[in-house]
């Protein structure tokens, strides 16, 4: 059944939830990249808790109008009106009172859903809401979603998908230096109301298939994963993309592929699990490569240790110092020392030396600043350097490194 759904061969209705969700995700990881950069994560759960009350007054006007009420179009928009209402509001209360951002972001988003929870339950009552499966908007429902749904949620995503590739110069300058950006010219108050546009028309659109509650998670959890494997801002955006559309593909084809399983709440732990495979194995900024870049620090460490006591005829105590020597071959199985672990232990002796006259001379004052220890002096002075300072220490001259 996996490989079936996974292949788009679990019939009609499942190809379209996994392809309106793929474009879905794709736009919501490249928009959620901004959002995450301008450190306005928590903007995006305000957002989507804002939007229930729209969706259900639209409902509501549906019905009094003579409708049913379950028209996708009148629901998104209403749900938009609703969540840029909510906008509007936390801008108030950030300039014209005392609150901070994240405390009118807390009000709004409590209020807003507040209402739309009573709203719910007098929707429940009515006659006509009973059917409505208005619900479905909190955990997304897509059981039901037909060609008409799946179209709008895809052509939604790809045009904000395209709004955000045509303006992501300019939302990359204002998220990482906003003061330059003014300088230059930039409007950064419309390009905060831009990339908040846009995290809303992604919230609005992903309702049907994730739900106001998890919309934040497409939104957030790709940009966070793919930041641990680049630094540059295109690559965190096309990877973030990725991350969003695979965990999205994955999520929607899972929960095609076993009765009565949430697509929404799979595709957020697809996400995670994208998310903690790159905290855990990105090859510069994850946890492991955090690990062995420690465990190589402490190898060197170690070896200088070991170095320096040789060369001063100390005893070394420390075993795991030892087994580095003699797996170097610097130090025999018996603790004689090698022809190469005295040359070595020689080198490391005399660079010590060579540390202390550049840390007194302030001519080179800028090497002295790079010392930690464990840093190769032929990386940081010229060899002419180097010969003026083995002048100075007197002996042996033009060790070779």
């Amino acid at each position: 059944m996996w490989l079936d759904a996974l292949t788009l061969q679990l019939g009609y209705n499942a190809t379209l939830v996994t392809l309106g969700a793929t474009c879905l995700g794709v736009a919501a990881g490249v928009t959620g990249t901004f959002l995450f950069l301008r450190k306005r994560a928590l903007v995006s759960d305000a957002i989507s808790h804002a939007t229930l009350p729209g969706v259900c007054i639209a409902f509501m006007i549906m019905v009094a109008l003579g409708g049913d009420g379950r028209n996708l179009i009148g629901l998104l928009a209403g749900s938009a009106i609703s969540a840029w209402v909510g906008l509007l509001c936390i801008g108030w209360l950030t300039k014209t009172t005392r609150l901070a951002e994240d405390a009118a972001i807390g009000a709004v988003l409590s209020v807003f859903f507040g209402f739309g929870i009573v709203l719910l339950t007098i929707i429940q009552n009515m006659s006509a809401g009973r059917q409505a499966g208005l619900e479905g908007f909190l955990l997304g429902s897509t059981a039901g979603m037909l060609w008409s749904d799946a179209v709008i949620i895809a052509v939604g995503g790809t045009l904000t998908l395209l709004v955000v590739m045509t303006l992501r110069r300019v939302m990359a300058l204002v998220a990482f230096d906003p003061g330059y950006a003014s300088a230059r010219g930039v409007n950064t108050d419309r390009i905060d109301l831009a990339i908040m546009g846009l995290a809303m028309a992604i919230t609005v659109v992903g309702l049907k298939v994730v739900g106001l509650i998890l919309i934040v998670a497409m939104l957030i959890i790709p940009p966070v994963a793919a930041r641990f494997w680049s630094d540059r801002t295109e690559r965190v955006v096309v990877i973030s993309g990725l991350i969003g559309g695979v965990s999205a593909y994955l999520g929607a084809a899972i929960s095609a592929s076993a009765p009565n399983l949430p697509t929404g709440p799979i595709i957020v732990l697809m996400s995670f699990a994208l998310f903690l495979f790159s905290m855990l194995f990105a090859p510069t900024r994850g946890v492991l490569a955090a690990v062995l870049r420690h465990l190589r620090f402490q190898r060197r460490v170690h070896m200088r240790q070991g170095l320096l006591a040789l060369a001063q005829g100390q005893p070394i105590y420390e075993s795991y110092t030892l087994r580095l020597l003699r797996r170097s071959g610097l130090v025999q199985a018996d603790g004689v020392v090698t022809d190469l672990g005295k040359s070595r232990a020689s080198k490391a002796l005399r660079d010590e030396k060579r540390w202390e006259i550049i840390r007194s001379d302030q001519a080179l004052e800028g090497a002295a600043a790079l010392y930690d220890g464990l840093r190769a002096l032929e990386t940081v002075l010229t060899a002419d350097q180097i010969a003026e300072i083995d002048r100075k220490i007197g002996g042996p001259q033009g060790v070779t490194p």
